[in-house]
């Protein structure tokens, strides 16, 4: 008998199993920006129930939990099933120079965006440099 190896092939199976694919992410995806004196991060979570969302921040430790159930009841027979459910779960290490007591949370059309304020101690701020012919006028 003729077997054939591809190790690429392998390599996209154990990718698979660690990372997840398009019908089972490992991994909640999301987007994260700056602005305006906040961080923001949106994450996408079609066909999950907000009561299902779970936010949660220990220390500096930002943890996001949703649950996509069953779409269909009990006694049905499932033609195709390529949507995840299931439990899903994110943690974010955040920043000393976030304000985790003031995190707000919206859910609006599958995702769900957190909005985190900047402390004024680390906001940019200008310093201004004194020369001595500055302090000669100001005499």
């Amino acid at each position: 008998m003729l077997m054939r190896t591809d190790p690429f092939r392998e390599l996209d199976r154990l990718t698979q199993q660690v990372f997840g694919t398009a019908a089972r992410p490992a991994a909640m995806p999301m987007d994260a920006w700056q602005a305006d004196g906040e961080f923001v991060v949106a994450f996408d979570l079609p066909g999950v129930s907000a009561d299902s969302v779970d936010l949660n921040v220990e220390r500096n430790v930002l943890t996001v939990r949703a649950e996509r159930g069953e779409p269909a009841g009990e006694g049905v027979e499932l033609i195709v099933s390529e949507r995840p459910r299931g439990v899903f779960s994110r943690q974010l290490i955040l920043g000393d120079t976030l304000d985790t007591d003031n995190v707000k949370a919206s859910y609006d059309a599958g995702v769900l965006t957190l909005r985190i304020p900047v402390v004024e101690q680390a906001k940019p701020r200008k310093i201004e440099i004194e020369t001595k012919r500055r302090q000669e006028i100001n005499k």
